[in-house]
């Protein structure tokens, strides 16, 4: 008995649906195991970023110093009352740390090698010990051991002396060696957590540059940022979604604030350049010129982010407080704006962060200057993170590549941080209706 026609067509048909779902499954098994591979390639080479940065950057968070027997000679500084101010500006301070090497290793005697030995400590021991005498004006006429910061070549060479590859010895070599080995002999060199990394403004010296001044400027830009940025942006987006009447006029608007979304940020830097140094005459780098700038590049994603807030918001919650009586007004700033905050708040943060992580309009603006000084106000000259990192990027030394990393790891800790508390406010905060 055979098959009738209808049959064996029937069965060639399932086949063929067979086939092609099989063949269907492969491609989308294998697209998911594309997207398994990119992922886990870009995670790779994520963890290769990091781990070159922290590999680069950890041993910026430790400082080393070298213990000298300091002998605060009136006479020498010139120094009667350590409480006075003027006397210990006009002090020989530097002097007293040569006079202080010189004792320690007698047997230097030319002038070159005098000047190795100098060497072995920071340029800025000399400000060390002044700060030291204003605050303790009773060490005056004593023998104290103090802690002096060390040169940045001793302190690269001996954070990695113990290495199973040897130290990195660079310009240390020769008598500069035998007297650096001479003091880890005797005890009288330590690695410490680097607290002047963090207290310090910039330096030309690697061991007494810091980021402070760097943080301080980014805080202060970020408050002109955010005093800005969020009233103007929230009110622009009720006013488009609440008020604005549908026409071509705000279409034109709308599609501008997309576009400026997608504008590369060096433009602001040069819109802020034409428009408040140029034209307003506003200082060069200041925190309010940055937080001007920055405030319209991060204007339209607050306005993005508010609106997608506010429509998220039912509309039964207008129809129903219309309804008992409230007012256009009363509806948005007792309804829809408490309900849509978390949006708003979330994009907003993600702006901030977006921000603080600009530098190209901020070198626009000329943030880019070496500022020693911490900055007291938003009018004050102050430089930024980023910014400070891509000077010390600059920076020939070996020990600015340690600080570097360091910033860098700093900064990224405030983004991933900026990051995690706008993904916990959504969480946290978010309505499902």
């Amino acid at each position: 008995m055979t098959n009738s026609p209808s049959t064996e067509t029937k069965r060639k048909t399932i086949d063929l649906v067979n086939k092609n779902l099989a063949k269907r499954y492969r491609a989308e098994k294998r697209f998911r195991y594309y997207g398994l591979a990119s992922i886990a390639f870009g995670l790779l080479c994520l963890l290769v970023l990091f781990t070159d940065i922290i590999g680069k950057g950890h041993s910026a968070f430790l400082q080393t110093e070298v213990v000298l027997e300091v002998y605060f000679d009136a006479d020498y500084l010139g120094i009667e009352d350590a409480s006075n101010s003027a006397q210990l500006a006009g002090a020989n301070f530097d002097g007293l740390v040569k006079k202080t090497l010189r004792e320690r290793f007698p047997e230097v005697k030319n002038r070159r090698e005098k000047r190795e030995l100098y060497g072995l400590v920071s340029s800025g021991s000399g400000y060390q010990l002044q700060q030291l005498l204003s605050q303790k004006p009773e060490l005056l006429g004593t023998t104290q051991k103090v802690w002096l910061l060390a040169d940045d070549d001793i302190d690269a060479y001996y954070k990695t002396r113990d290495k199973a590859e040897g130290a990195f010895t660079g310009r240390v070599q020769g008598n500069k060696l035998q007297w650096t080995e001479a003091l880890v002999a005797d005890g009288a060199v330590r690695t410490t957590f680097n607290t002047t990394f963090f207290t310090n403004g910039d330096s030309r010296e690697p061991e007494t540059a810091g980021i402070r001044g760097a943080m301080m400027g980014s805080l202060f830009t970020l408050l002109v940022t955010l005093a800005l940025s969020f009233p103007i942006g929230v009110a622009a987006a009720v006013y488009l979604e609440e008020y604005a009447p549908k026409n071509r006029l705000t279409e034109l608007i709308e599609v501008n604030i997309n576009n400026l979304a997608a504008v590369p940020s060096i433009i602001f830097g040069l819109l802020g350049l034409a428009i408040f140094i140029n034209f307003f005459g506003l200082p060069r780098s200041v925190p309010l010129v940055g937080g001007l700038v920055l405030t319209l590049m991060t204007l339209p994603t607050i306005i993005i982010s508010s609106r997608a807030a506010i429509k998220a918001v039912p509309p039964s919650i207008r129809e129903a407080a219309l309804g008992i009586g409230a007012s256009k007004m009363q509806v948005v700033l007792h309804h829809v704006l408490p309900l849509a905050m978390p949006g708003m708040l979330t994009g907003t943060i993600i702006g901030m962060a977006q921000a603080l992580g600009e530098t190209a309009p901020l070198l626009m603006i000329g943030m880019v200057a070496f500022i020693v000084d911490i900055p007291g106000g938003v009018t004050e000259p102050a430089t930024v993170l980023p910014v400070q990192i891509f000077l010390w990027a600059d920076s020939p030394e070996r020990a600015f590549v340690e600080r570097t990393s360091a910033a860098i790891m700093v900064l990224l800790a405030f983004l991933i941080t900026m990051n995690a508390i706008a993904v916990w406010l959504r969480k946290r905060l978010e309505r499902r209706w």
